[in-house]
C-alpha cells in the first residue's frame, strides 16, 4: 500500500510540474541596460547580495547574476544617460528576513523605503506580505519583500 500511494504522490507531483511547464512562458531573465557597469555591478552584487555567473559574451560589457533557480538578471553596458523610472515599473526579490536585508541595507547606507518614499519602514501588502523599495544607480526600481511563495 505504501508503494502504490508513494507513486499516485510522484505521478501527481509529476503531472503538475508538466501542467505548468505546458501553461506558456516562465520568466528566465530581466536585463537592464545601463550607463555605468561597474557601478550597478557592485550594486547587485553587495547590496542586493546577488551571485555573479558565467556570461557568455566576454566583451567586459556583459555582467550576469544569479536571481533564482532558473532566472537570471544581466546588466548591460551602454545606456547612455541615467533617466528616471516610476515606481510603478519595477521588479521584486523575496528575501527570508526583511528585517536582515533592512539592517544590511542601512549598514550600506543604501535609501529604501515604502511606496510613498515617506517612511524606511516596511509596509503591509493587502496580502500580508511586508516590502520595501529602493532603487538601483540607474533608478531601477527594486521592491524587496518576504513572501514565502
Amino acid at each position: 500500500m505504501i508503494k502504490k500511494t508513494a507513486l499516485l504522490i510522484l505521478l501527481a507531483l509529476t503531472a503538475g510540474q508538466y501542467a505548468f511547464a505546458q501553461r506558456g512562458p516562465r520568466a528566465n531573465h530581466v536585463a537592464l541596460y545601463v550607463k555605468d557597469m561597474a557601478k550597478s555591478a557592485a550594486f547587485y552584487k553587495d547590496v542586493m547580495q546577488l551571485e555573479v555567473i558565467p556570461e557568455p559574451f566576454h566583451d567586459g560589457k556583459h555582467v550576469w547574476f544569479k536571481t533564482g533557480e532558473h532566472n537570471q538578471l544581466h546588466i548591460i553596458q551602454g545606456a547612455a544617460a541615467v533617466t528616471e523610472h516610476d515606481i510603478n515599473s519595477h521588479f521584486a526579490y523575496a528575501v527570508p528576513n526583511l528585517q536582515n536585508f533592512t539592517k544590511h541595507l542601512d549598514e550600506m547606507h543604501v535609501k529604501y523605503g515604502n511606496w510613498k518614499g515617506d517612511s524606511k519602514s516596511p509596509q503591509l501588502r493587502p496580502d500580508g506580505i511586508k516590502q520595501v523599495y529602493l532603487q538601483d544607480p540607474d533608478n531601477f526600481w527594486i521592491e524587496v519583500n518576504d513572501d514565502k511563495f
